[in-house]
């Protein structure tokens, strides 16, 4: 048992490249994800991802499969859509869910369009679904830059950041750190995509941020405990993930996300927090 799961990266450089670059992505983004649970702004990762896409495919048109071109492309656009919604949320009646929204479908058939009149389908996959087994040294470095400098961050503004999740508008009132942190954690939110976006793709991305958070809210209460077991989940499915993918002979970034949304199903009947077998069971006289 112990030799099929560490035979593949024992023999291939491949597999051990894609380990590493998960586990920095699994140390970088979910944390990220936890947040966007607990500010009820799940969606707004979906979005985000797909805001990167026109920016990554302009840095294609003009430079090929360049990882610096792509990458900067992404982050500029997914920025400027971040700020953007954010801007438009609080000049106008339109709520930021809304606004995301609309920029969301906008930025993701421009993107497609930008791949698709320039590139072939292959290079429109690359770019929508990644290619995790095709990691470099130049995509390792910026992954694990992006998950350590990200990391760095939120143990700056962590505590505003948790209060700006349950009571925003005390934050507001007694100190002048509410939009700081908000701006900071949005650029966040698209540098991790950006990460994700060069081994998971576009489409891809958001669910090692998203899922191993949601799956977290059923095995823990506290903030800290949520980003641990996230951090863990999200590790586990990538380990599971490329090694289906390679004994299997599947894709590498669906596999990923589709067993980080396994764990999720199984927390979701058999989590200690909230477990829907936990809740069938019979419960203590006068329990609450």
């Amino acid at each position: 048992m112990i030799d099929a799961v560490t035979q593949p990266f024992i023999e291939f450089s491949f597999m051990r490249r894609a380990l590493v670059g998960c586990l920095a992505l699994s140390l970088g983004a979910p944390p990220i994800g936890v947040f966007l649970m607990l500010r009820r702004m799940s969606l707004m990762g979906d979005a985000m991802s797909h805001a990167i896409l026109p920016g990554a495919a302009i840095g294609y048109l003009l430079a090929g499969l360049s990882l610096f071109a792509m990458s900067l492309g992404g982050f500029a656009a997914g920025l400027a859509v971040a700020l953007s919604a954010g801007l438009i949320a609080r000049s106008t009646v339109l709520r930021e869910d809304a606004s995301l929204a609309a920029f969301y479908l906008v930025s993701l058939a421009l993107g497609v369009l930008i791949v698709s009149v320039r590139g072939s389908n292959i290079d429109l996959l690359h770019v929508l679904f990644g290619t995790v087994l095709a990691l470099d040294d130049q995509a390792l470095l910026l992954v694990a830059s992006i998950s350590t400098l990200s990391l760095l961050v939120l143990a700056v503004i962590y505590r505003p950041l948790v209060l700006e999740c349950f009571d925003p508008q005390f934050l507001r009132s007694t100190s002048d750190f509410s939009s700081p942190t908000y701006f900071n954690f949005l650029v966040l939110v698209v540098l991790n995509l950006v990460s994700g976006f060069q081994a998971l793709g576009t489409l891809m991305a958001v669910g090692i941020m998203l899922l191993p958070a949601v799956t977290a809210r059923f095995w823990a209460d506290d903030v800290s405990g949520l980003i641990l077991v996230a951090i863990l989940v999200a590790f586990a499915a990538s380990l599971t993930g490329l090694l289906l993918s390679y004994y299997a002979n599947v894709p590498t970034g669906p596999a990923i996300i589709l067993l980080a949304g396994v764990f999720y199903l199984v927390s979701v009947l058999v989590g200690a927090k909230g477990g829907l077998v936990w809740g069938l069971l019979p419960r203590k006289h006068l329990e609450a």
